[in-house]
């Protein structure tokens, strides 16, 4: 299928040939027959993706500070392997369309295949030719609604939040500064509200086209006629609201809104425009300054958007789902017209040129519309307590090490391709002799054509059974979010693949157990999860000069794990697990392999309010492992930690950038400045080596087992308040 994208350090604009994504559960399949052009916000990012790096940093602060505390976390080359990762990838462009379902993912019952939906979301209503979107971003489109007006329901919901946001009454007056898709929209939501309307917009024709759908009066912002206006329409009281829909750097609307305001009159911001607000005039006012978040309550928030659970009406009256309803109910009902605002209808496959043209002012419009293709023919399938036990491992079947020619290269296929993958995997993969990048699988088209074209795989695609049928491939790589590892693991290895899974390895024991079942079942038990400090060079030389231990050990790690931004699928603990649950095993699994041992008990505390943990863990010979996960610490402050001591000799590690050993002979690594590396570049190799050599995995499966088993028991203790004993560990 096509799909607009364009690359953010280029700015290039390309119509690419992308996979068809997969049907998940909680959405529907969506073929696009209009979608909407945002000449606001969609040519911003355009004109962005033209500026130079620099431009690029001034135009975005915010990213500027998160690249500065990456440095700071994990040194300058990662940081500019992902931070260029990013860059230099295709992007889409897109956030409103109406099409017609394909295919219902599980857990959808108020739509089906060949109804007409409208469609919201900037990563899910696309100018693409198929779009999979969640549950609460799409909603039925009324009978008799032609699909270019239901196009635009999703910028209809973002000015309908913004009316919600002013309060607006019968008989009031509003301004709306900027008649812009937005503010035209914003103007006649008024209009149909009993609201009288002023717009304010430099460009006449914008001016004439507002009074002509049911403003009273408009002109530009500088002149004496919208103030005329304001003092007649409001006895000289100025108006109870003032809607910004205007963009750009100009400090004008904020100050003309000061101005035209009554005394406690409402300002909503629903644009991007600048807002260093005049103290002494909106002061003096007691003007009351509010926000529209998009395209109302849900916005941002994963758990309604993504797992679709819905806010009670009771409590929540309009979300986004139910704005975008409303909207649609309105242009059904003809209590808005957004006709007159078509300045435009291309065809999809004129979509670059289109862009083009409004960039460089060729095209001028208020709503520009692509028209798509029917399709040519049928879309195809797609893929629809005290004691913790740990797991024994049996091994069954006849499919230990699965054949492959020694000489020939380790064909290797990834499932997933986001940050991770593409950042701290992949650029190791590629630079690798030995070793060809089959097929990329993702869920969505997007990330599958990218993670093609920067690193060389031979196919994307997103038809998992595909690649698990396919006895050419001798690995799989599973990098996706924490909720699906298990069953893809479980699925790879029944088909006989080695399997590098990055952790966690499951979130329950069930997922554990069923992992367990099927290396039993076919006796492939190639599998690797990505615990990869026990392999970084740094650690590994200090451990050597540590030496052979004795006695008991006493271990201290201490991780600094920071904030999470807010909006990270980390968050969503319903689905993906805890924090700890997703990222503790790497923890757990340093300090097994510094003491040579598996886990027998696990205490776990928590501090009250936070996700501080304390967990500690006790191993054979009475040695033991405090791990400090702390969220509250400082942003600078080194993320990991460790001290190892034990027979007169003490261990070191400061963040994988320098450590030491103490004790008979003193040792300290260089101390030029490296960057760091936590092992992901030998771990691959130790994993390759093993897929072509048919040698033991670089990782027992036995101790793969326990350390999940121990992260696992870390809940498991926070519930009880107790030590967890895990039994059957080794």
């Amino acid at each position: 299928m096509k799909q607009v994208v364009q690359n953010y350090k280029s700015g290039e604009l390309a119509l690419l040939d992308v996979p068809v994504p997969g049907c998940k559960p909680g959405g529907v399949l969506v073929r696009s027959v209009c979608s909407l052009i945002s000449t606001g916000t969609e040519l911003m990012k355009v004109s962005e993706a033209g500026m130079s790096m620099l431009g690029k940093a001034r135009s975005r602060p915010d990213q500027v500070a998160k690249v500065v505390q990456s440095v700071a976390t994990n040194g300058v080359p990662a940081t500019y392997r992902k931070v260029m990762g990013k860059l230099d990838s295709y992007t889409p462009l897109g956030y409103s369309l109406c099409g017609v379902v394909e295919q219902v993912g599980a857990g959808i019952d108020d739509v089906k295949a060949g109804d007409l939906v409208a469609c919201a979301g900037n990563e899910h209503a696309l100018h693409a030719e198929l779009n999979w979107v969640p549950k609460n971003l799409c909603t039925p489109v009324p009978d008799g609604l032609a699909p270019r007006y239901a196009a635009f329901g999703t910028v209809g919901s973002i000015a309908l939040q913004g009316v919600r946001q002013g309060e607006s009454r019968l008989g009031e007056v509003a301004l709306v500064i900027g008649l812009g898709l937005i503010g035209q929209l914003v103007a006649q939501l008024l209009t149909a509200s009993g609201v009288r309307v002023i717009g304010a917009d430099p460009d006449p024709a914008r001016c004439e086209l507002a009074e002509r759908l049911g403003a009273a009066a408009c002109g530009d912002p500088g002149s004496a006629a919208v103030e005329s206006a304001v003092a007649e329409l409001t006895g000289g009281h100025g108006v109870d609201q003032v809607y910004l829909a205007a963009g750009g750097g100009s400090n004008q609307p904020v100050e003309l809104a000061a101005r035209l305001s009554r005394d406690r009159g409402r300002v909503v911001d629903i644009g991007k425009c600048r807002l260093d607000l005049p103290w002494n005039a909106y002061y003096e006012k007691e003007l009351d300054v509010r926000f529209s978040r998009s395209y109302g309550p849900g916005r941002y928030d994963p758990e309604y958007e993504l797992e679709g659970r819905d806010y009670p009406i009771g409590h929540v009256r309009w979300t986004e789902r139910r704005n975008l309803a409303c909207f649609l109910d309105l242009l059904a009902r003809g209590r808005v017209d957004v006709e007159p605002l078509i300045s435009h209808v291309a065809e999809f496959d004129d979509a670059v040129e289109t862009y083009r043209r409004l960039k460089d002012g060729d095209l001028k419009a208020v709503a520009v519309l692509f028209r798509y293709p029917e399709p040519a023919a049928e879309a195809g399938e797609a893929e629809a307590p005290a004691v913790v036990a740990v797991p024994a491992v049996r091994r069954g079947g006849t499919v230990s090490a699965p054949a492959r020619s020694p000489r020939g290269a380790v064909r290797l296929a990834f499932v997933g391709a986001g940050n991770y993958a593409t950042s701290m995997l992949l650029p190791h993969l590629t630079r690798r002799d030995g070793v060809e990048l089959s097929t990329v699988v993702t869920t969505t088209a997007l990330s599958a054509a990218n993670a093609q074209r920067k690193f060389g795989f031979a196919q994307a695609t997103t038809d998992l059974d595909a690649v698990l049928g396919d006895p050419s491939i001798d690995a799989v790589f599973v990098v996706t979010r924490h909720s699906s590892h298990a069953d893809l693991t479980r699925r790879a290895l029944l088909a006989g693949k080695a399997v590098f899974v990055e952790k966690p390895l499951a979130l329950t024991g069930d997922e554990l157990a069923g992992v367990l079942a099927a290396v039993e079942e076919s006796g492939n038990d190639r599998l690797q999860v990505g615990f990869n400090r026990r392999f970084a060079p740094l650690l590994r030389e200090a451990r050597k000069r540590f030496g052979t231990r004795t006695g008991p050990a006493s271990l201290r790690y201490l991780v600094n794990a920071g904030r999470l931004d807010h909006g990270s699928w980390y968050l969503q603990q319903g689905t993906e697990g805890s924090r700890f649950a997703g990222e503790g095993g790497h923890f757990i699994d340093t300090a097994s392999w510094l003491l040579g041992a598996d886990p027998v008990s696990v205490y776990a505390l928590t501090t009250p309010g936070n996700e501080d943990l304390q967990v500690v863990l006790g191993y054979p010979g009475g040695s033991t492992a405090t791990l400090s996960y702390v969220t509250t610490g400082p942003a600078g402050f080194p993320k990991e930690t460790l001290d190892l001591v034990a027979d007169g000799r003490a261990l070191r590690l400061d963040d994988f950038v320098r450590a030491s050993v103490h004790g008979p002979e003193r040792w300290v690594s260089s101390r030029l400045p490296k960057a760091r590396d936590k092992g992901q570049h030998a771990e691959l190799a130790a994993f390759v080596r093993a897929v072509r050599g048919g040698g033991p995995m670089p990782v027992p499966l036995e101790s793969l087992v326990a350390t999940t088993a121990a992260t696992l028991a870390v809940q498991a203790s926070l519930a009880g308040g107790a030590p967890v004993t895990l039994a059957g560990a080794r």
